[in-house]
């Protein structure tokens, strides 16, 4: 019996996104307790391309020293069940589904297997696989740091740093479901797409230096992690908190430092690190948002699966508006631009 295959984007090596080769390579089986999803659509993020490049160096550890010991890209995945392991019992074969393949990778591929105790829900109704795909990295990342780590309540006064990227936009709208007053920091050319999800304040960081106003914030996400937490203490309340969803040496200091001798913290944690149970309980809420018309997604561009080296260079420009998606299977948009895909909120609620 021949064996099932399929087409993937490949990492030969770390570096450039011409590393990426799209490779045909065997079909995952699925273990006793996982689920094959066949994938409709798969997320370009800029964890991707920071694993692409095996930044920050200590991801080495656990990613493959010299070359990536799982060399299939991408984490996020929105498609369609089409086997279930001998275990399985809360996914049936064509349930719609949308995860996170966290350290196995493989999701930007045709098919790929996994764990059903794992990230892995059912795709809102309101969503198309493409929407839903992005939900694991922008939401999900956001939603953590918001409101476990930082606890975000109504009133509180929220700066977003890199406001119009996955993290950010997602950041903005979930603080204002919090009922926090939202600042948020971004390019000329994404000021109105930034208070069109609800930030009360807008700072075009070409035409002003957000480090040097007076403003302060309860709370600071830095999504894009191209300040720190020195720059940034002069802006924290008594009792403020700064965060960055990318952990470097600096930010480990600080953290350690502001535990013990600072009123005005540093923080850092890792979705990825919670329990899975906890994860699909954020996703959940996150559904109810989507439901709400609270929250909506916003795709700058999509691409084929054989263009994924074009989206890593897209993403490496530092310029993507949202999300960029991978689509594998085609299937019809909502609302669909050339540049930037949103789900109109009259639909969603």
């Amino acid at each position: 019996m021949s064996t099932a295959m399929m087409k993937a984007a490949v990492l030969t090596r770390y570096g450039a996104p011409q590393n990426i080769k799209i490779t045909t390579i065997k079909r995952p089986v699925p273990k006793a307790n996982e689920v094959l999803v066949k994938v409709y659509a798969t997320p370009v993020t800029t964890a991707d391309t920071m694993m692409r490049r095996a930044e920050p160096a200590i991801s080495r550890l656990f990613m493959g020293f010299t070359r990536p010991r799982n060399d299939v890209m991408g984490t996020g995945y929105a498609g369609k069940v089409v086997s279930v392991g001998a275990e399985v019992e809360d996914f049936a074969v064509g349930d719609r589904v949308y995860g996170e393949s966290g350290l196995g990778f493989a999701a930007n591929a045709e098919y790929v297997s996994v764990a059903a105790d794992r990230v892995i829900d059912w795709v809102p109704m309101a969503l198309s696989y493409a929407e839903a795909a992005t939900l694991c990295d922008g939401p999900l990342t956001s939603y953590h740091f918001l409101k476990t780590l930082a606890d975000v309540q109504a009133g509180q006064s929220v700066l977003v740093i890199g406001a119009s990227g996955s993290l950010g936009t997602a950041a903005v709208q979930l603080a204002r479901s919090f009922g926090a007053q939202v600042t948020g920091v971004c390019s000329t050319r994404n000021v109105e797409l930034v208070a069109s999800l609800g930030a009360q304040n807008v700072i075009d960081y070409t035409k002003t230096d957000f480090l040097q106003m007076a403003e302060t914030y309860d709370v600071i996400f830095d999504t894009i992690s191209n300040t720190s937490y020195g720059k940034c203490k002069h802006l924290l309340r008594e009792g403020g908190l700064y965060m960055s969803p990318v952990l470097n040496f600096p930010l480990l200091v600080d953290m350690l430092y502001t535990r013990f001798f600072s009123s005005k913290k540093a923080k850092f944690d890792a979705a990825g690190l919670l329990k899975p149970q906890q994860l699909r309980g954020y996703l959940e809420n996150i559904s109810q948002l989507i439901i709400d018309g609270k929250l909506r997604v916003i795709i700058d561009k999509q691409y084929t699966l054989p263009e994924a080296v074009a989206a890593h260079r897209y993403v490496d420009t530092g310029r993507k508006r949202g999300n960029v998606v991978l689509t594998v299977v085609h299937t019809p948009t909502r609302n669909r631009t050339d540049t930037l895909t949103t789900y109109p909120q009259n639909l969603i609620k």
